[in-house]
C-alpha cells in the first residue's frame, strides 16, 4: 500500500504517467455475521463458572474468523485497524461464545522514553526494533462481567505469542509494549499481568507530521518475553538486517582454453560434456584437414560413427555450435574503434546428393538446383583483419513457394527472405553492450539497400550504423529530385587513386575517382507510404577519364554515418572495400572446405557440419592475414609447439626441428607449399 500510494503522489506530481486503473475483481456477497454480540444479555460469573478458554489464532486471509475478528472489533473504540506490519489477531472463546479479540502488531517507530528505558544505540534501534511488537487492540466483550478475566485472557495469550510469532515470521520477539489512554483507562488489567509502566507519551500519535499534539497522552507499558530481552536488543547483529545481502562468492574462473578449439567451442550450450568435447574434437580434425571427407578426417571408423551421432543429437544444431564462437568473436572486438560487420549471403549446392532430404531450390527453376542459403555476418577491424562471426543464418526454401515472386512487394519486410538482413543487425545491437566504447557498422552489397533498415537504423539512438551500396533510384523531397542527380551536381571535393585489378579482357589500370558526398534526405517508396522520411549521407565515386569501351567505375554509398568533409567521404570508401572479405570467406568456405561435399542424409545435420566449417574457414582466412600484418612474429602465435615442429620436420626433411620456431609468414607458406610436394596431393 505504501508503495501504491507512493506512485499515486510522484504521478500528481507529474513525475511519472501511471496506466489506467483498472476494475478490481468483484468482490463476493458479505458473509453472515457468525456471532450477533450488539444484543448479547449480560452475563456475571466467576472466571471458573465461564469455563474452560480456547484461544485460537486467526490465519492471514479473509476468511470466517477474520471476518469474526473484524465484526467484535467494531466494539472497540479504534475499531478494527488497519494493523501497522507484521501482525497477529487472536479470538478467544469459552463455551458461552466468544469473550475476547487481541492482536499485535509493529512497534513504535520511535519513543523517548523507551529508547532511554532500553538503553540501546540508534544503530541497535533501526537494526533490533522489528522484536519489539505492540498489543495494537484488546478487546473483552462488555457484556461479561467477570473478574480477573482481563489479566488472565493477556498472560494466557502472551505465554504463547512467541510461539506463534516465530511460526508465522520465522523469529521470535522479545518484548512486547502496548498505549493505554488515559482518559479512557487506567491499566489495570496489563498491571496485574505484569505489564511495566515505563513513559508516558507525548500525545502526537504516529500520524502527527505536523506536530500538533492532537491526541491525549498514553501510558506506555512493556512486557519482556524473555529475561535478557535488553542485552538482545542492544546487540548490534553481525551482519546489518537492513542492509543489502552479501554478494553470492564469485565462482571460481574457468582454467584457460587449451587450444583454439576449446577457445572458440568450448562453451558450446549442449547441456553435456561429452558432446562439448566431440565438438571440440571434431574442429581439430576439421582443421588439420580441412579437404577431406568425414571418414577420411575422423581416422577411424569408431570416430567417425561418433561423428555421425554427434550431428544427429537433437541439442546439436546451427546456433548452438556457433554460441560460443559468437562470444570469443565479441571478445575480440574490444579496444577497437570501428568494426565492419559485413554482411553477405552465399548459395551452398547440393544438387549431386539427390539423396539428402530437406534440401530446398537455390537457383532458377530451370536450374533445378536444390540446396541451403547462408547469410554471414563477418567482423572486420579498419586494417581488414577477420575478427570473427557475429551472426549465422541458413535456411531451405520450400519448393512449393518458389517462385512466387510477384507477391513479394505486397509482403511486409518480417515474411521475406530480405528479413535475414534485419535479423544481423538485430543481432549486432544485442552485442554493442559488450563493447560500448566500439561502433558497429552493417556493411553490405547493393542487395541490402533496403529501405527499412534505415528507418530501423535511425529509429533508436546507439543502434549499429549502415552503409550499403545503393542499387535504385531513390527520390529526395519533391525541390531536389532524384538522389543521383542532387549527389552528382554537387562539386568533387578531391580525387582517390584505385587499383583495378586485370578481369578478363580488361586490364589492370589504376582508376582515379572524382568523390561528391551530400547530406539528403530519401522519401520512403510509393509502395510504403506509411513508413517515414529516412535522413542519410551519400557519396558518390565516379571514374573520370575511363579507357575507351571500358565501363566507367561508380559507387553509391549511403550511410547512417556521418560524412562532413572528403576526408570522411574517402573513409566510407574505403571501409566498403573492405567488403570484398566476405567474398573471400565464402570461397574458403567452399574450396578450402569443401562444405559442399559433405554427405550426412538431412540438412539440418549439414547446418549443424557447416557450424565447424564455418570457423574452421574463418580461422584459415585469419592466419592468412595475419601472415601478411605480421609476417615477422613467431609461429608460436598461432601454431602450437608439436604443429609447428611437426609442419618443418615434414617440410624440410630433417629428423630433428629447430630450437627457434620459424616466422608466422614462413609457416604460413610451408602449409601453402605442402600441396605442391610429392605425394601430397593424394593425401590431402
Amino acid at each position: 500500500m505504501t508503495a501504491r500510494l507512493a506512485l499515486q503522489e510522484l504521478a500528481g506530481q507529474g513525475h511519472l504517467v501511471l496506466p489506467p486503473a483498472r476494475p478490481g475483481p468483484a468482490r463476493a456477497a458479505r458473509a453472515e455475521v457468525l456471532t450477533e454480540v450488539a444484543v448479547a444479555p449480560a452475563l456475571e460469573c466467576s472466571l471458573a463458572e465461564l469455563g474452560a478458554l480456547e484461544i485460537v489464532l486467526v490465519g492471514k486471509g479473509g476468511g470466517a474468523r477474520s471476518r469474526q475478528w473484524n465484526e467484535l472489533m467494531r466494539q472497540h473504540y479504534l475499531g478494527p485497524g488497519p494493523l501497522c506490519g507484521a501482525q497477529l489477531r487472536y479470538l478467544v472463546f469459552s463455551a458461552r461464545g466468544p469473550v475476547a479479540a487481541l492482536s499485535f502488531s509493529a512497534a513504535a517507530r520511535r519513543l523517548r522514553g523507551r529508547e532511554l528505558w532500553i538503553g540501546w544505540t540508534e544503530a541497535a534501534r533501526r537494526e533490533n526494533l522489528h522484536q519489539v511488537v505492540n498489543n495494537s487492540r484488546f478487546l473483552v466483550l462488555p457484556h461479561l462481567k467477570v473478574p480477573n478475566l482481563t489479566s488472565h485472557v493477556l498472560s494466557r495469550v502472551l505465554a504463547r505469542l512467541g510461539d506463534d510469532w516465530q511460526a508465522r515470521y520465522r523469529y521470535r520477539p522479545v518484548l512486547v509494549e502496548t498505549f493505554v489512554e488515559r482518559s479512557r483507562f487506567e491499566g489495570t488489567c496489563y498491571r496485574a499481568a505484569n505489564w511495566q509502566v515505563i513513559a508516558l507519551s507525548s500525545g502526537r500519535g504516529r500520524q502527527d507530521g505536523a506536530h500538533q499534539v492532537a491526541q491525549g497522552q498514553k501510558l506506555y507499558l512493556v512486557h519482556a518475553l524473555q529475561p535478557d530481552f535488553r542485552a538482545v536488543l542492544q546487540r548490534l547483529p553481525e551482519r546489518a538486517r537492513l542492509s543489502p545481502p552479501p554478494a553470492a562468492p564469485a565462482p571460481p574462473a574457468p582454467p584457460p582454453p587449451a587450444d583454439w578449439a576449446e577457445e572458440e567451442f568450448g562453451r558450446a550450450p549442449l547441456g553435456e560434456v561429452r558432446l562439448e568435447r566431440r565438438l571440440c574434437t571434431l574442429a581439430r580434425d576439421f582443421y588439420a584437414r580441412p579437404l577431406a571427407a568425414l571418414p577420411q578426417l575422423c581416422g577411424t571408423p569408431a570416430k567417425t560413427k561418433a561423428a555421425y551421432r554427434f550431428f544427429d543429437h537433437a541439442r546439436v544444431n546451427l546456433p548452438s555450435v556457433l554460441k560460443s564462437h559468437y562470444q570469443s568473436s565479441a571478445r575480440r572486438l574490444v579496444g577497437e574503434p570501428v568494426i565492419l560487420a559485413v554482411r553477405d549471403t552465399t548459395r551452398l549446392n547440393y544438387s549431386p546428393h539427390r539423396a539428402t532430404e530437406q534440401l530446398g531450390p537455390i537457383g532458377s527453376q530451370a536450374e533445378g538446383a536444390v540446396g541451403m542459403l547462408v547469410h554471414s555476418t563477418l567482423a572486420f577491424n579498419l586494417a581488414g583483419t577477420p575478427l570473427g562471426l557475429l551472426n549465422v543464418q541458413c535456411w531451405e526454401r520450400d519448393p512449393a513457394e518458389f517462385g512466387q515472386q510477384h507477391q513479394r512487394y505486397e509482403l511486409p519486410l518480417a515474411a521475406k527472405e530480405s528479413v535475414r538482413w534485419l535479423r544481423s543487425l538485430e543481432a549486432l545491437e544485442q552485442l554493442q553492450p559488450t563493447c560500448p566504447h566500439t561502433r558497429l557498422v552493417g556493411v553490405g552489397d547493393r542487395e541490402a539497400e533496403i529501405y527499412e533498415l534505415f528507418v530501423w537504423a535511425k529509429a533508436k539512438p546507439g543502434r549499429p550504423g549502415l552503409l550499403v551500396r545503393a542499387e535504385r533510384q531513390r527520390w529526395l523531397p519533391q525541390e531536389q529530385g532524384p538522389l543521383w542527380a542532387q549527389v552528382a551536381n554537387q562539386a568533387a571535393t578531391g580525387q582517390l587513386e584505385v587499383k583495378v585489378p586485370r578481369r578478363g579482357n580488361r586490364a589492370a589500370r589504376v582508376a582515379v575517382l572524382e568523390v561528391r558526398f551530400a547530406a539528403v534526405e530519401v522519401r520512403p517508396p510509393r509502395r510504403k507510404p506509411h513508413l517515414p522520411p529516412v535522413a542519410l549521407w551519400a557519396v558518390l565515386a565516379r571514374e573520370a577519364g575511363a579507357p575507351p569501351g571500358t565501363e566507367a567505375l561508380e559507387w553509391m554509398l549511403l550511410s547512417t554515418e556521418p560524412v562532413g568533409d572528403f576526408e570522411a567521404a574517402v573513409e566510407k570508401l574505403r571501409w566498403f572495400t573492405l567488403r570484398w572479405g566476405i567474398e573471400v570467406f565464402h570461397r574458403v568456405l567452399k574450396s578450402g572446405c569443401q562444405i559442399e561435399t559433405r554427405r550426412l542424409g538431412q540438412a539440418d545435420r549439414l547446418e549443424a557440419c557447416l557450424g565447424i566449417d564455418l570457423v574452421v574457414a574463418w580461422r584459415i582466412y585469419y592466419l592468412t592475414k595475419l601472415g601478411r600484418e605480421t609476417p615477422s612474429v613467431p609461429a608460436t602465435v598461432y601454431f602450437e609447439e608439436h604443429e609447428w615442429q611437426a609442419l618443418v620436420a615434414f617440410v624440410t626433411r630433417q629428423p630433428e626441428p629447430p630450437q627457434t620456431p620459424p616466422t608466422l609468414r614462413e609457416a604460413v607458406r610451408m602449409v601453402a607449399g605442402l600441396a605442391e610436394l610429392p605425394g601430397t596431393q593424394k593425401r590431402r
